[in-house]
């Protein structure tokens, strides 16, 4: 099958699980996936598919993880900054110490900086998968968030050790000065170029689309998917890391959207693309898994020097190993912090012991992992092939598989258990802003002394009827809110554009061009309270989404009705 085909059909398969997973809800997507690939690819006749360890990395990588840096809440990234470090370098540096040495001791046959490389690979865990596992089933926000922290980092401090594993490999020699060096060259150097690119980019962008509006939308739109792949090779070309460029512009990207509120159409436009990009390359990687599943599996078997069932042991006992030593890491060191880290102005939380434990399961592998572990290299030069290459794949994949499978039963039991939080602050902090945003809405809406003197007074008058009229639904909203109503009934509140009783005594259309303009004036005053509470880090992230997208689809729905009005009346 040729490659296009190959792609198109993987893509398709990615699509149409996605679809199935909502109907199979009690299996996860992730198995779905790789039980699909492994059936397709399972006969000898099946579909098997050849890669170029370099072109998977950098097809599949920087994408997904500047998707993870430009999505994850910012807030809580550097307000829970201390025990996202913790996990994402700290544990990643003990799991590649003490891992690499165990499979050296298992596997004599594998060399110590092979051992080093397979520990590297099975050190990202992926936050995909876990929010695929633990959908509706209750993790605390706080514990997802530090965990969505921990899988974007650790994805880069995971790969940059692969690196220098690899490196080891080829070259024979290995000097820790250098490679601590090297380290910080990778890591500072890498930040930075992400940072000044996503940055300049930014700049760009904001002093085009002020120019053109939402002209050039579809254009900006197609060079910000492009962007961590530039970024992903000009870093590697200096020398740097290109993963932790790919997330730092990411981030810098995401926070410099804080001011460019107004650009709806390209605002909509990225969210949906980017929503795609991460469910299509997500799903595309857990395909490939499974598809090369019985290729990896046969060729091990065949091969290998060790019966089938000691190899299904060694991946039991690395992956014990990895959740084990995850556990001591949250235990002795990760605790304290860990759990008693808390956002400012909000008290700690003493949480029990099975959350401890669901945080430990939740140390899945995923995605990142089956990339690094196909990007191994087929040769060391021209004549010797890379030691143990294929046992390196089979027991990443093994890895992923035990710690996919082990959480995908043991999560849901342990998730069901815990007690409900006392209150949910992200629930408060998004009636607080929807309060504000009415309240700025109202203010909007006054008469200027620049419209009194340009206006003779029945004009004044039309307005200052629909301004009470509009005002008195916004402050029904706020009582409503602060009345702690059901959110169904706010948000259907919130998008009453045309549904309002003070429509019905406006009965000339040109009340209801003055209706609409002050209404449009509203949602942009919204909008802008809504970026300004993410700016003071009122609201988070998710939040800010939330309530911008839903006055975007309003003033979109408000701009047409607008416009047909005006070509009626003109």
């Amino acid at each position: 099958m040729h490659t296009v085909e190959i792609i198109l059909l993987v893509l398709m398969l990615g699509a149409v699980t996605g679809v199935a997973s909502r109907y199979l809800t009690a299996i996860p997507l992730p198995l779905i996936q790789i039980t699909i690939g492994a059936l397709l690819s399972w006969p000898q006749a099946g579909l098997h598919i050849g890669f170029d360890p370099e072109l998977f990395l950098l097809l599949f990588i920087p994408p997904l993880l500047f998707a993870d840096g430009w999505r994850i809440p910012k807030r809580e990234l550097f307000g829970l900054h201390r025990p996202v470090l913790l996990l994402a370098f700290g544990l990643v540096f003990i799991t590649v110490l003490g891992l690499g040495y165990l499979i050296h001791w298992l596997l004599p046959s594998v060399p110590l900086s092979v051992a080093f490389a397979l520990a590297a690979v099975v050190s990202p865990t992926d936050a995909v998968a876990v929010s695929a596992i633990t959908r509706n089933l209750g993790m605390p926000h706080k514990t997802m968030h530090i965990l969505e922290g921990e899988s974007l980092l650790n994805d880069a401090s995971g790969l940059v050790a692969l690196k220098f594993a690899l490196a080891a490999t080829i070259t024979g020699s290995f000097s820790a000065l250098d490679a601590a060096r090297d380290f910080v060259w990778m890591c500072v150097g890498g930040l930075t170029l992400g940072a000044l690119m996503g940055w300049g980019f930014s700049t760009a962008r904001k002093n085009i689309t002020r120019r053109l509006g939402d002209m050039a939308a579809t254009q900006m739109v197609l060079l910000l998917v492009l962007l961590p792949f530039a970024v992903y090779l000009l870093a590697e070309v200096i020398g740097t890391s290109g993963i932790l460029a790919a997330v730092a512009a990411g981030i810098t990207t995401n926070m410099a959207d804080l001011d460019r509120g107004e650009f709806i159409h390209e605002r909509l436009q990225t969210d949906s693309t980017w929503s795609m990009v991460e469910s299509a390359f997500n799903g595309a990687i857990f395909l490939l898994l499974g598809l090369q599943l019985p290729t990896i599996s046969r060729t091990m078997i065949e091969s290998s020097d060790y019966p089938w069932w000691e190899l299904t042991g060694f991946v039991i006992v690395i992956g014990a190993a990895l959740l084990l030593v995850r556990w001591l890491w949250l235990t002795f060191v990760v605790y304290g912090r860990f759990f008693r880290t808390h956002l400012p102005g909000k008290p700690p939380e003493q949480p029990p012991q099975r959350l401890l434990v669901a945080t430990t399961f939740a140390g899945i592998r995923g995605a990142v992992t089956l990339a690094a572990a196909l990007s191994f290299p087929l040769m060391l030069n021209a004549k010797t092939p890379f030691p143990a290459r294929d046992l390196v794949v089979f027991l990443s994949t093994g890895v992923i598989l035990f710690t996919l499978v082990l959480g995908s039963v043991a999560l849901p039991l342990l998730l069901r258990g815990l007690p409900k939080p006392t209150a949910d602050h992200a629930e408060e902090e998004e009636r607080l802003a929807r309060i504000q945003a009415c309240q700025q809405a109202i203010s909007s809406m006054a008469i200027t002394d620049a419209e009194i003197a340009a206006h003779d007074e029945k004009w004044l008058t039309q307005h200052q009827e629909i301004i009470g009229l509009l005002t008195k639904e916004y402050r029904r909203r706020i009582e409503m809110m602060e009345a702690h109503q059901a959110e169904g009934e706010e948000d259907a509140e919130s998008n009453a554009d045309g549904t309002t009783d003070s429509r019905a005594v406006i009965e000339r259309k040109q009340r209801y061009i003055i209706e609409q303009e002050l209404r449009l004036r509203g949602l942009q005053a919204e909008r802008r309270a809504i970026y300004a509470q993410r700016r003071k880090n009122l609201i988070n992230d998710e939040t800010m989404r939330g309530l911008v997208q839903e006055i975007d689809m309003a003033e979109i729905s408000l701009k047409r009705r607008l416009a047909a009005n005006r070509r009626q009346v003109a």
